[in-house]
């Protein structure tokens, strides 16, 4: 490759771009390009939609790393073409025609499954929708674990919710299937159970699977092994 990619990280749902800040900061000292978008969490393909707009208006090679949620979102932003990897961090890897819902489905429930709030939301011109969110005093223990009080509990008032409509939407391609991937389990995830992260790692054929001792918010609590983790990824591709 005659140019270093540039890293796009895409956050995922209950959280923002803030949330890749300590790994943001670990490539920016190591010179690396980063960009940190945002997620709108308002469904699967407008989401994907807008990543991969974001991504195609990049000149040169890019990686996308995607947390959790962010993790679908790549699966179909990443058909672009100047895409040239997928790393999934705690992430879903969707196949195509396959939703969260479908995927979640298939294995026993996290601990998220019970403490979930849902809220109506207004939609111009047609029955209200429907956002999801983490239990505010669930938040530090389920979503945010291994991260410190204060600064969960701050996380835990500021989430961004993820609209119900992106747990039916199918895939419409899986970007696994034509480019290379690299996925990170959190085993002592209680936010996505880790076996949905093995099995779609598994199912992608990830180049490299790693398996951190890390809660949900790995990007927070092991942000030097993140970062290290999309650097080697883009060493293999060069």
């Amino acid at each position: 490759m005659s140019k270093t990619p540039t890293i796009v990280l895409v956050h995922g749902a209950f959280a923002d771009a803030a949330s890749w800040a300590p790994v943001t900061r670990a490539l920016l000292d190591e010179g690396y390009e980063v960009a940190v978008p945002p997620v709108f969490n308002r469904s699967l393909i407008g989401d994907s939609a807008y990543i991969k707009a974001f991504v195609e208006q990049i000149d040169g090679p890019v990686i996308l790393a995607g947390h959790s949620y962010g993790g679908a979102v790549i699966t179909v932003a990443g058909a672009a073409e100047n895409v040239v990897g997928l790393v999934y961090v705690s992430g879903y890897a969707l196949d195509e025609g396959e939703s969260l819902g479908a995927l979640q489905g298939g294995f026993p429930d996290s601990d998220l499954a019970g403490n979930l709030v849902y809220s109506p939301y207004p939609i111009d011109g047609s029955d209200p929708g429907t956002d999801v969110s983490v239990k505010s005093e669930a938040f530090p223990d389920i979503f945010a674990a291994g991260v410190p009080k204060d600064v969960s509990r701050v996380l835990a008032v500021s989430q961004r919710p993820l609209s119900a409509v992106a747990f039916g939407e199918a895939a419409p391609v899986a970007a696994w299937k034509t480019k290379p991937a690299w996925g990170i389990v959190s085993s002592a995830d209680h936010t996505i159970n880790p076996d949905v992260e093995r099995f779609g790692y598994e199912r992608a054929k990830a180049r490299k699977v790693l398996e951190l001792d890390a809660p949900h918010l790995v990007m927070m609590t092991h942000p030097q092994e993140v970062a290290k983790f999309i650097t080697d990824a883009i060493a293999e591709l060069s």
